[in-house]
């Protein structure tokens, strides 16, 4: 499924072709980005039985020392079951710190905008997989992983997930859905 544009007005339909497709070939674990927490809420709706993690930024991301999803959020999605992890962008991190005092190009940073050619959601649910890889919420099994491009979900993959350390053992099986003009 190719949706016109990238954006929010895609979640609904994005969270309710994952699910289907999840159902269709057996995945119980579901990873997402959200941010706030808006999007981790409504998948809790059509997800219900799924493990599913929630991955959002790293503390500081937007100001030093700060979360960007409210404690409240947080625990209230924990207390219904959602592995919520904050974590450094696994497609960036450092090495953003790193290029924007020194210029360059950096292996990490070039990985990224490789997957971008595909849209920032596919970025997105690709990084958000290897972060919940690493943080120890999956179980290493296909996984659909669900990014966006900014605010909401908008692109849906099934995923052979990896940590940072193996990488290039992460698989994109299938493309489920996303914006086809981006």
């Amino acid at each position: 499924m190719y949706f016109d544009k990238p954006g929010p007005e895609n979640t609904e339909e994005t969270l309710k072709l994952a699910r289907a497709r999840a159902d269709e070939i057996g995945i119980k674990e579901i990873v997402l980005a959200s941010t706030k927490g808006v999007t981790a809420e409504k998948a809790l709706e059509i997800f219900n039985g799924f493990s599913l993690t929630s991955v959002t930024y790293h503390c500081g991301f937007k100001e030093p020392f700060k979360h960007v999803m409210k404690a409240e959020t947080r625990k209230q999605l924990e207390d219904r079951g959602v592995h919520v992890i904050s974590a450094t962008h696994a497609l960036s991190g450092i090495e953003r710190s790193v290029a924007k005092k020194h210029s360059g190009i950096y292996p990490a940073l070039l990985i990224a905008d490789t997957l971008k050619l595909f849209g920032q959601g596919t970025k997105v649910a690709v990084e958000v997989a290897i972060m919940a890889s690493d943080a120890g919420t999956i179980s290493g099994k296909d996984i659909v992983s669900i990014g966006g491009s900014g605010r909401g979900a908008d692109t849906a993959l099934v995923i052979k997930p990896a940590g940072q350390s193996t990488l290039f053992d992460l698989k994109i099986r299938e493309t489920i859905c996303k914006p086809g003009d981006f």
